[in-house]
């Protein structure tokens, strides 16, 4: 691949300012400042998939069958594995098609629309207290009465707190059991429809993240946050890893999932740059 077209295909996914290595000096505003890859830090907000992988209990866990590991006959080393896993689990996209006939399946997102600043709104010490937890259109409204509105284009991350019981089960969503009959019994916090209509609504987005096994709560049976995103375009990150370690804003988030023809979701590998202050 020659040179100029790397070059336009790094611009595509990454900000113009990420990819020089200059130093920039910081804009008044902390969310959208120009930063450098020279001077800052990479943070890896996903789990890693294995047996210990939680998933929603009527979805099928992820599973790894070794192929081959070891010294080969013709004497080299060789390591291959088979896996298979539901779409949605661990740490995983869903593409706007998984809740809205017509809309962007994993393969159609435009990859500029899987990267973008982002804003971290941090509702852990009520969500902690409360496991139906619904975070509200008053939780975002908050946020920017002290750090500005929510600018266009961003991945809002929700914080609450729920990441530090990974990958127990039952203390992570409620419930270690599986099947339909565990649904029920599903207990952990998520965005509240209203929030979710409100964003699509008055903050053109680009996607959402939240560090629980759904955007919805876990008592949900409609799922109207789901449908309110998804019928935007607008993508959603679930079991986001590691929340506590991102600022409040500054950070670009830059999203990798599995690129599967007519997806509805898919495993994703989650960055984020976080630049020097």
């Amino acid at each position: 691949m020659g040179l100029n077209r790397l070059t336009r295909l790094a611009g595509a996914l990454l900000p113009a300012a990420l990819l020089s290595l200059s130093c920039t000096q910081p804009t008044a505003d902390p969310v959208t400042r120009p930063f450098s890859l020279a001077d800052g830090e990479w943070l890896d907000l996903s789990y890693a998939f294995s047996s210990e992988t939680i998933y929603w209990p009527t979805a099928e866990s992820f599973e790894i069958d070794t192929v081959s590991f070891g010294e080969t006959p013709a004497g080299f080393f060789y390591a291959a594995n088979n896996f298979k896993a539901a779409e949605h689990g661990g740490t995983h996209l869903d593409a706007p098609i998984h809740f809205s006939a017509g809309k962007q399946s994993v393969d159609e997102i435009p990859i500029q629309n899987l990267s973008g600043p982002i804003i971290r709104i941090d509702v852990s010490s009520r969500a902690l207290q409360d496991r139906d937890y619904l975070v509200s259109v008053e939780d975002l409204t908050a946020w920017e009465q002290t750090n500005g509105p929510i600018p266009a284009g961003s991945m809002v991350l929700l914080h609450t707190g729920y990441g530090q019981y990974w990958p127990d089960a039952a203390a992570y969503m409620g419930t270690g059991a599986r099947g339909a009959d565990a649904l029920p019994d599903l207990h952990f916090p998520g965005l509240h429809p209203d929030a979710a209509s409100w964003l699509v609504q008055s903050r053109p987005i680009k996607g959402i993240g939240i560090d629980t096994p759904s955007i919805d709560y876990g008592q949900s049976t409609l799922f109207e946050s789901h449908r309110h995103l998804a019928a935007a375009n607008i993508l959603i990150f679930e079991n986001v890893a590691d929340l506590d370690r991102v600022p409040t804003t500054g950070a670009w988030l830059v999203a990798a999932p599995m690129k599967i023809k007519g997806g509805s979701g898919g495993p994703a590998r989650l960055l984020a740059f976080v630049p020097s202050p």
